[in-house]
């Protein structure tokens, strides 16, 4: 009886999970690279966590590129598809301004187009020396770019 028990409760979890999928599949706006899209950002992991990122182009292409890097495998068509899919139905400019001095290191990373050690050493940075006085003060930072943050000043705020 134990065993149907979780026999059950593991198929009651696989339904829930496509049903999941599905949802989020039918939200998915339609348009070229659609189905590339759903089928790459899913091989690893959840459809929505991908989606939920909203970047511009150039964050999109970071974040491609890293996929790549962790084994990502499709052809060039496909990821040119992807980008041009993400660009245009997952923008930034639908983002709300990225809050230096709240901001988690993912939301740097993903939002400034900075590696995953850049966004690091800004919260370390803002936890040893407390939080940011102005955008300019971002830029003291020691490792991080100053011209990274004037290309995305206008998504800053504090």
């Amino acid at each position: 009886m134990h065993l149907l028990t979780l026999v059950l409760r593991g198929t009651a979890l696989l339904v829930g999970f496509t049903l999941s999928l599905n949802s989020i599949w039918a939200q998915m706006p339609e348009g070229p690279g659609r189905e590339e899209t759903q089928r790459m950002c899913s091989s690893c992991h959840e459809l929505a966590r991908s989606l939920s990122l909203r970047q511009d182009r150039d964050g999109w292409k970071t974040t491609m590129n890293k996929m790549v890097s962790l084994g990502a495998d499709s052809t060039d068509a496909e990821f040119t598809a992807v980008l041009e899919y993400l660009s245009s139905h997952y923008p930034a400019a639908a983002m709300p301004p990225l809050h230096i001095n709240t901001a988690r290191a993912i939301e740097f990373e993903s939002r400034l187009t900075l590696r995953r050690s850049q966004s690091a050493l800004i919260i370390d940075y803002r936890t040893k020396h407390g939080g940011f006085k102005s955008i300019d003060d971002l830029k003291k930072v020691p490792g991080i770019d100053p011209a990274k943050i004037d290309a995305k000043k206008d998504i800053l705020a504090l």
